[in-house]
């Protein structure tokens, strides 16, 4: 195996990557903590140059939430990463080299960016297009690899690589799933043994949603049942199950176009996401 070189700033970055560019370059943008899920997007990547950046991204936390217990292990990280047999370069900064002194830029981006999460984490999205932008900026790499776990921001980083003109392809992944449906995530960490029984249940129940949309064509109905059967396998509470257009997240009223149906759901103080398509 070997180890990947790791450079922790922008200008060692741009150093490293400046030989590698007429190959081509994809970039993972992770917070680490990575699990099979990461790796499969290291896998995906088609350039010959992947660069990983690892980076607890302090301003899509809010006070409440768990930047500070979020897990990290550079060296596990640096060494499952070594496992996958690619030649990786780690981006691994710290938050003055991210956020200096005198840092007062936000990028918002509208569109898919409003409702579901922002309804409930208001403060998630400027933080997330804010490093990404930065991290994009950095590297300029010719593709980036997001996971579809994470669906609307998925949506709205492929918005604001298209409206700010950033020269990155962004790619989508299928979800990394563990043995009984359940998205792989760095926080099933949380998960205790109770919790991560109730857990394996979110992706059971969005097939509900799915199978029942189609029979009764009652969007909101099968949205309805979805919540009141989260709370019922044991989840402590139910943020959303919405069913969107898959393109735009506008409310979907037909399923005459490609649609998704997404969920936010918590148990303990663990809070999971999850979606699939229509």
């Amino acid at each position: 195996m070997t180890a990947p070189a790791i450079v922790h700033t922008i200008s060692a970055l741009r150093a490293a990557l400046a030989p590698l560019r007429a190959g081509g370059i994809a970039m993972v943008p992770t917070m680490g903590a990575l699990h099979d899920g990461h790796l499969s997007l290291v896998r995906l990547a088609e350039a010959p140059a992947v660069v990983v950046s690892i980076f607890v991204n302090p301003t899509q936390f809010a006070p409440h939430e768990d930047f500070d217990a979020y897990p990290r292990d550079l060296e596990r990280d640096i060494a499952a990463l070594a496992g996958t047999g690619r030649e990786i370069l780690v981006f691994a900064p710290g938050a003055r080299e991210m956020y200096p002194d005198g840092f007062a830029t936000t990028v918002t981006v509208g569109g898919p960016g409003a409702g579901l999460e922002t309804d409930f984490r208001p403060h998630f999205f400027s933080g997330v297009a804010t490093v990404v932008a930065k991290l994009l900026l950095a590297a300029l790499p010719d593709t980036a690899i997001f996971g579809e776990k994470d669906y609307q921001q998925l949506l709205v980083i492929r918005r604001l690589a298209a409206d700010l003109s950033l020269p990155t392809r962004i790619i989508g992944a299928p979800i990394a799933r563990e043995a009984d449906g359940l998205a792989l995530s760095s926080r099933n960490a949380y998960l205790d043994g109770r919790a991560r029984q109730v857990a394996g249940n979110l992706n059971k129940v969005l097939k509900d949603v799915i199978a029942r949309a189609h029979e009764t064509g009652d969007l909101r109905d099968a949205e309805r049942y979805g919540a009141e059967t989260l709370k019922a396998v044991g989840f402590d509470s139910v943020d959303y199950v919405a069913i969107r257009d898959a393109e735009t997240l506008a409310v979907a009223g037909t399923l005459d176009r490609p649609a998704r149906v997404l969920a936010a759901a918590r148990i303990g103080r663990t809070r999971l996401i999850d979606n699939m398509a229509l």
